[in-house]
């Protein structure tokens, strides 16, 4: 293995730890300021990883499809996961802020995403490409910051959508809660369980090429234009 594949794995990794672990913190401190501290008595808001770990979501799916490909001899294949969810009460954050409140825990994490994505395409435009004269630090930051720009973009879009058991699912339950519409919010408590099943699905599908790649690869465009 040379030393640019070691420096795509370790800032890869670095870059999905602070994406993943950023994203579910958002979740906790919201719900915090709403009178929940699940999270914190937990200690969930932590920035330590291994607080945060998933043996699913955190090991096994990142490495799945970072290192098949590569053994398949196509390359190596892109870095994405999630963290273990933080554990929040629901019902304390919307007896304090009502529907909005749950709806702003739901966004939180996935706002946290766009919002550092952002800030890193402003830092990655205004540097160069690294060349081989380049000191080591610098390529290893370069590829860190691509990395956390890609992934930080691939989770912001991952979570909007709506599957049940994930943020988008959860967002639209609640918005439907919020207006009273009733069969939306019964669809998601009653397939609440099916959620990774169905996360699975679309990832080791094409299907992943248009409801997650294609939009990423169109805001990713966007922010570094």
């Amino acid at each position: 293995m040379e030393l640019l594949d070691i420096f795509k794995i370790a800032g890869a990794i670095l870059a999905l730890a602070i994406a993943i672990i950023g994203h579910e913190i958002m979740h906790g401190w919201v719900a915090y300021m709403y009178g929940d501290s699940t999270a914190k008595n937990a200690g969930r808001l932590t920035i330590n990883p291994l607080s945060h770990i998933d043996l699913v979501g955190t090991i096994i799916v990142p490495a799945a499809l970072y290192f098949l490909p590569l053994l398949m001899g196509s390359g190596g294949g892109f870095l994405f996961g999630w963290a273990k969810p933080v554990p929040i009460d629901m019902y304390k954050v919307i007896q304090r802020g009502g529907y909005n409140a749950a709806i702003q825990v739901d966004l939180a994490g996935i706002v946290y995403n766009f919002t550092l994505g952002a800030f890193v395409a402003i830092g990655l435009t205004a540097m160069s490409a690294p060349t081989s004269a380049d000191s080591l630090f610098y390529i290893f930051f370069y590829i860190f910051i691509y990395q956390l720009l890609i992934i930080n973009i691939v989770l912001g879009v991952f979570n909007l959508l709506p599957i049940p058991q994930f943020d988008g699912g959860h967002f639209l339950m609640h918005l439907a809660l919020k207006y009273k519409i009733n069969s939306i919010a019964e669809f998601y408590y009653k397939y609440d369980r099916y959620g990774m099943i169905i996360v699975l699905v679309l990832l080791m599908t094409p299907l992943s090429q248009y409801v997650l790649f294609m939009p990423v690869q169109f805001i990713i465009s966007l922010l570094l234009s």
